[in-house]
C-alpha cells in the first residue's frame, strides 16, 4: 500500500492506495506532513492522488466532487460493500438513517449492522458515512469523531437534531 498525505485547511489527511485504487483515507492527526514528490510515484497512483485531493477538498468545502479516483473497497464483506454502495447514493446536503440504509440494502432489521459497516468504512468522506444519522435525526457515531460529522454536515447545509 502506497500512503500519501493530503494537506487541507482542516489538517493533513492520509490516503492509502492499493494496486486497484484508493483503499483508505485517514482523518488528520497532525498539522503538517511533508508532501511527497509525485514524480517518484507510479503514474497511476499520482493520477489517483490528484483526483483524491480534488474530491476531498470539494467535499470539505461542502460541494459534490466532480470526479473520484477508483475506489478499492474489496476489504469489506458483501454486506459492508452493499452498505458502502448505498452511502455513495446519498447526495450532499441529504441524510438518511441507519434504518433507511438497512432497508435500501434489503436487510430491514439490520440498522445496527449498518452502523458497524459505516464504522468499518475505509474511505470516509468519499464514501459519505457522515450523512447517516441515528433515529430521530440524531448524529450517532462517526469514525472521524462526532465533531467532524457535525462540521461536514454543516458545510453541506444539514442541521441534525442535537
Amino acid at each position: 500500500m502506497q500512503t500519501l498525505p493530503i494537506s487541507t485547511p482542516d489538517g493533513v489527511f492520509v490516503a492509502g492506495y492499493s494496486e486497484h485504487g484508493l483503499a483508505r483515507l485517514e482523518f488528520p492527526r497532525s498539522a503538517h506532513v511533508a508532501s511527497p514528490v509525485l514524480r517518484e510515484l507510479p503514474p497511476r497512483v499520482g493520477i489517483w492522488h490528484r483526483a483524491t485531493t480534488r474530491a476531498l477538498k470539494q467535499i470539505l468545502a461542502g460541494r459534490k466532487p466532480t470526479a473520484f479516483p477508483p475506489l478499492d473497497l474489496a476489504s469489506g464483506t458483501p454486506f459492508q460493500q452493499a452498505v458502502w454502495r448505498a452511502l455513495r447514493r446519498i447526495a450532499p446536503g441529504a441524510t438518511q438513517s441507519y434504518a433507511d440504509i438497512a432497508r435500501a440494502v434489503g436487510s430491514p432489521g439490520a440498522a445496527r449492522a449498518v452502523g458497524q459497516a459505516c464504522g468499518a468504512n475505509p474511505i470516509p468522506l468519499l464514501v459519505p458515512c457522515h450523512r447517516v444519522l441515528a433515529s430521530g435525526g440524531r448524529l450517532g457515531g462517526f469514525s472521524g469523531g462526532v465533531d467532524w460529522k457535525r462540521k461536514l454536515l454543516a458545510r453541506e447545509g444539514c442541521r441534525p437534531t442535537p
